[in-house]
């Protein structure tokens, strides 16, 4: 589309996105966390200065598990890219952070796609956007697998009313759609964005074991250091309640937040809404859950994309990842 202008104005055009990136990242933050009718932010800050939560041990701890949960995030981007390209960790960093503040105003994160897409040249951006996809669902995988189990025990335990006599139908329901599915996917050349469904097939079933492994191992550290951390949040704000009880229902809050569409700054209206529901019957406050869930949104999602603003900021579109592929 940018083709026929000059230098000069293309550069102009490519400046002008990336502010509008930090700039919309930043409002969205600023009015998530100025203009919330759940929680208002003197209260919130009041609520934490109560509870000691400014202590240097306190901030030390919950900054080093975010640290961590974002160490594996990158750990597990190099470990994806390196099937096509050998990055360093320094590169996956920057790939990763600058990504999550695209994402970060766009529904469902897809600003990750592409913001991960454009640091590579037109060879490799396909297969970055399939390598993308596969880390999201090891860790959407990951999350459905903990929370099935977290919400079984869930009802188990606190004798949930759930109405089982559709289950047989709704199970029908999801074998017939699949099965069709299954056999459009064989009989046609389905298309997907310039991708054939074989081609897809082929391309992750190429990927080394090793790398599925450890793609599928970072997920889980990733989701056990993040549900950790909303626990030690809990137990700072005098929550009484066991690691196990807490872990049922977190794992059961994370499962039904995490298949709710959503655009992804208002992730942390969802979660918090599924979390008072949740949350409520094992007889923890209102306020408490609340800012529990914007600490894990600001710990995890609004530092980081301060870094990732810089690098989108520091991004050089002659600079794009341009060396020979491994797998060519």
């Amino acid at each position: 589309m940018l083709g026929n202008l000059s230098y000069k104005t293309k550069q102009f055009f490519f400046t002008l996105i990336k502010l509008s990136i930090v700039v919309g990242a930043s409002y969205f933050i600023y009015h998530k966390l100025a203009h919330n009718d759940n929680l208002h932010f003197n209260d919130f800050i009041v609520f934490l200065t109560k509870n000691d939560l400014f202590l240097t041990k306190n901030i030390v701890f919950l900054i080093i598990l975010s640290v961590f949960n974002w160490f594996f995030e990158i750990l597990k981007w190099k470990n994806l890219v390196s099937y096509i390209k050998n990055i360093s960790f320094f590169e996956a960093l920057k790939q990763s952070l600058a990504a999550l503040t695209a994402s970060l105003f766009t529904p469902n994160r897809i600003g990750e796609y592409g913001a991960k897409a454009i640091y590579f040249t037109n060879p490799f951006r396909k297969r970055i956007l399939l390598l993308n996809l596969i880390g999201n669902i090891a860790q959407m995988a990951t999350t459905l697998v903990f929370g099935i189990i977290g919400f079984s025990l869930f009802v188990s335990k606190y004798n949930i009313d759930i109405t089982y006599y559709k289950m047989p139908q709704l199970l029908g329901l999801a074998i017939i759609v699949i099965a069709f599915l299954l056999f459009v996917i064989k009989r046609t050349k389905l298309k997907i964005k310039g991708f054939f469904i074989q081609r897809i097939r082929d391309f992750i079933i190429n990927i080394p074991k090793r790398i599925h492994i450890k793609n599928v191992i970072f997920s889980v550290i990733r989701y056990l250091i993040f549900t950790l951390q909303f626990y030690y949040l809990l137990t700072l704000f005098s929550v009484d309640i066991s690691y196990f009880n807490a872990m049922i229902v977190i794992a059961s809050m994370y499962l039904f937040s995490s298949i709710i569409p959503t655009i992804f700054v208002f992730d942390v209206v969802v979660k918090g809404s599924v979390a008072l529901f949740l949350f409520d019957i094992v007889g923890v406050n209102e306020l408490t859950i609340l800012s529990v869930i914007t600490l894990m949104w600001i710990l995890n999602f609004v530092l980081p994309s301060v870094f990732g603003g810089l690098f989108v900021l520091n991004f050089e579109h002659y600079k794009t990842i341009n060396s020979t592929s491994n797998n060519e």
